[in-house]
């Protein structure tokens, strides 16, 4: 992304406030609708920049105006490169208010994320308020990396700010230069429901097909979903795409691209049976379109359902009919159900399918008049219920279609461990190979890309193998807590700007209860405002008061995450150990297949975290047969053995101290021994 307006330091103080004004206005024309009185609040603001420019003797920075920053839809007033430091200034016309703190802040923290010239020099947010109010006292940080807590000025104490900010600041090992960071890319990596509201408002958009283009995964993949839908189009053909992928690769995002980009002319809908992410993802493209566009709520509510349909659904009202759509994403297409699932009844309504739901698919899209294409989302480690047909039952189907259908996957589909996620046990004529089409670089965590193989070495029980990771990479943003006051102070010190922290638990951890976390979010009813409202709304998620399970969370995210351990899972005789609770006691989970569904929601719960993950793990109650004291200690030890952190207390935001998971864990060594 490109500012409104740049130039130096001595161009600015050469250049007419009217000229600047009037390029800011042009630029504004070229890209969103007039605002009324914008030009009156640049006036002001240039007129600072240029006492500052002048008293700090700024002549050779650059001021950069309008800098936009696609992933918050918004823009950072002024960003200023000094040789020393990032200045990211937020201009307020009133008193500097906590939202006013958070919005700098977190511009500061998107550029230190996704700007690859920003992240190795200090990044200070300031917020210039001219309405009356404190001014704060620069107090230098103890460690000068990453971004500083937010700072309150008003205009006229800015420059004598800015020359303590640059006094102090330590030399770089490389200098900041203007040009080369105007140039930088800035590459961002949106959560699931900002990339959703961006590409449903814009028809897609390609910077997000390339996010975390220095991980060409995401891009190739992306380009060849789309590749193949040209091709069936053209043809005049029939494909099933599948698309195959580590948890928090980019799925999803994959997905969502296919349906809001080109394809959306051809009606494209994403279906799943992930019910929560369905209702978050419409309440959150439905408000953005009242906001935005003035669209009226039951009109914006009506188009989102086309967009994102119940795949349960969508088959039940397609069973004789023609949909609209050409292109279907269907998400996490492992985990549609078998025969015995899909016509089983239930006690809300009778099911009407006779066959499995891979089945029911192909049938009904077969019918769409010229050329049809699924594009089929594979998650490995993601089961996590009884009736879920796997890869094979879609292999099945295909194959006895008699080459209606052509299959189009990575060879990660022939070559599965496990029988039941194998598309076909060796090559088919019905099957071609593109590699293309498996996503192997985790881009959900934005401060690591380990983060899913230590987690897979964790419920692998692998601690050397999870420790050698993470001491290979630094230390993983993992943290361990047995004190749950600690997890929620910890959640909210790493929450920084406008970021969001929640509390997640495994379904099967029915003894939480005991530690106040017996509240769940109430599944689709309840997750849009857990995922979209903030605090001080306690509904939203960052209150911190109700967990979400891994049947709410799954294929959403949060920023940071605090896991809470359950008895479900526990270390016995140096393995995990699966249970269930049944009136007042665990029983031992036997069965092969129940294991691993335990392990799997361990998994998600594990990968829902973009930033650090911290997990409480009980003390127990040596009086409760329930919760055992040594079952929890011994969880704990293992995952401090695997090389998560214990938990460090957040210093003071006025230390200014960067709180990512690198800095919070200090130079304590990795806990093998513990």
């Amino acid at each position: 992304m490109t500012p409104w307006f740049a130039c130096t330091g001595q161009e600015l103080l050469a250049t007419a406030t009217a000229e600047i004004v009037g390029r800011l206005a042009v630029a504004q024309s070229l890209r969103l609708a007039a605002e009324a009185g914008q030009t009156l609040v640049w006036t002001p603001q240039i007129e600072a920049l240029k006492r500052l420019v002048a008293d700090a003797d700024g002549a050779a920075w650059t001021i950069a105006l309008e800098y936009d920053l696609m992933r918050l839809e918004k823009r950072a007033d002024a960003v200023i490169v000094t040789p020393k430091a990032l200045l990211v200034l937020e201009f307020k016309t009133g008193r500097a208010d906590p939202a006013a703190f958070a919005q700098a802040e977190d511009y500061a923290l998107d550029l230190r994320d996704f700007h690859s010239g920003s992240r190795d020099h200090p990044i200070i947010p300031l917020v210039v308020a001219s309405g009356a109010g404190a001014v704060d006292v620069f107090d230098p940080p103890l460690i000068w990396h990453g971004v500083l807590s937010p700072i309150a000025t008003t205009p006229a104490a800015l420059p004598a700010l800015v020359a303590a900010i640059l006094a102090t600041a330590p030399e770089p090992f490389a200098p900041l230069d203007g040009p080369d960071w105007i140039a930088a890319p800035y590459r961002p990596v949106p959560h699931i429901v900002e990339a959703a509201t961006l590409l449903y408002a814009r028809n897609g958009v390609a910077a997000i097909a390339a996010a975390r283009a220095d991980l060409p995964n995401l891009t190739r993949t992306t380009a060849a979903i789309a590749r193949h839908v040209d091709e069936a189009r053209r043809l005049g053909q029939r494909r099933i795409v599948f698309v195959t992928g580590i948890p928090g690769a980019g799925k999803t995002l994959c997905g969502l691209n296919t349906v809001f980009g080109p394809a959306r002319q051809e009606g494209a809908a994403f279906l799943t049976g992930n019910a929560p992410l369905v209702a978050v993802l419409r309440e959150a493209l439905a408000r953005d379109a009242i906001e935005r566009h003035g669209t009226k709520p039951s009109e914006a509510r009506r188009r989102t359902k086309m967009a994102l349909q119940n795949v349960h659904r969508f088959l039940e009202d397609n069973l004789a009919g023609t949909p609209p759509e050409h292109v279907i994403v269907f998400d996490e297409a492992q985990r549609a159900w078998d025969q015995a699932q899909a016509t089983r009844d239930t006690l809300r309504r009778a099911s009407r399918l006779t066959m499995s739901e891979p089945a029911h698919t192909l049938a009904i899209m077969a019918r769409v008049p010229g050329w049809a294409v699924i594009v089929a989302l594979i998650g490995n480690g993601q089961e996590i219920n009884t009736g879920e047909a796997g890869l094979a039952e879609w292999g099945r189907v295909i194959a006895e279609a008699d080459g209606l259908w052509q299959a189009i996957a990575a060879e990660r589909v022939i070559t599965a461990t496990d029988p039941v996620q194998r598309l076909s046990d060796a090559p088919a004529p019905w099957l071609t190979i593109d590699p293309d089409l498996d996503l192997t670089v985790p881009v959900r965590s934005v401060t690591s890309d380990i983060g899913a193989a230590w987690v897979e070495a964790v419920l692998d029980g692998d601690a050397p193998r999870a420790a050698a990771i993470a001491l290979a990479e630094g230390g993983v943003p993992f943290f361990v807590t047995r004190d749950l006051a600690d997890m929620r102070a910890m959640l909210r010190g790493l929450a920084r700007g406008l970021r969001r922290a929640g509390l997640v638990a495994s379904s099967g951890a029915r003894r939480l209860r005991a530690e106040g976390l017996g509240v769940e979010v109430g599944a689709a009813d309840n997750a849009p405002d857990w995922f979209l409202r903030r605090w001080p709304d306690v509904r939203g998620s960052d209150a911190l008061e109700v967990v979400a399970t891994e049947y709410t969370c799954q294929g959403l995210e949060l920023d940071v995450v605090g896991l809470a351990w359950g008895g479900d899972l526990v270390r016995d005789a140096g393995a995990w150990a699966a249970r269930s609770f049944a009136g007042t006691r665990w029983n031992r989970v036997t069965k092969a297949q129940d294991l691993e569904f335990v392990r799997n929601t361990y998994r998600v719960l594990l990968t829902r975290a973009r930033y650090e993950t911290v997990v409480y793990v009980p003390a127990g109650e040596h009086s409760d047969p329930t919760r055992d004291p040594a079952q929890f200690d011994a969880v704990a030890t293992f995952l401090l053995r695997c090389g998560a952190r214990p938990a460090t207390p957040v210093l003071p935001a006025s230390d200014g101290r960067n709180r990512d998971f690198r800095d919070l864990a200090g130079c304590a060594s990795i806990g093998f021994d513990a």
